[in-house]
């Protein structure tokens, strides 16, 4: 069974490193809905030094971006559904009404 409110710890237990996932996110830069098939704990493609942030403080997840082959950032608390080996976990907004 899936969290009911996702956040870095439950979602590193539902993914392990190297395992590829796709998720859906609304980003934060635009509002819009993003699709993307990445994996965790990909090293191949690192250039060295320090990120300008601490992406564990801004709640952000580090993922390598499988089909654009790079390395981008999810706001772990703007996931709308995960898929992990066959299964889907869906992270809804929550309704206030």
């Amino acid at each position: 069974a899936a969290p009911t409110r996702l956040n870095l710890k439950n979602l590193k237990n539902l993914v392990s490193d190297g395992t590829i996932f796709s998720v859906e996110f609304i980003k934060r830069s635009n509002g819009e809905l993003r699709k993307m098939i990445c994996r965790l704990g990909v090293k191949k493609h690192l250039r060295g030094g320090d990120k300008a942030y601490d992406a564990k403080h801004h709640n952000l997840l580090t993922v390598f971006d499988m089909e654009k082959g790079g390395y981008r950032s999810i706001p772990v608390d703007a996931i709308q559904r995960l898929c992990v080996n066959g299964q889907a976990f869906s992270f809804g907004e929550v309704s206030h009404g």
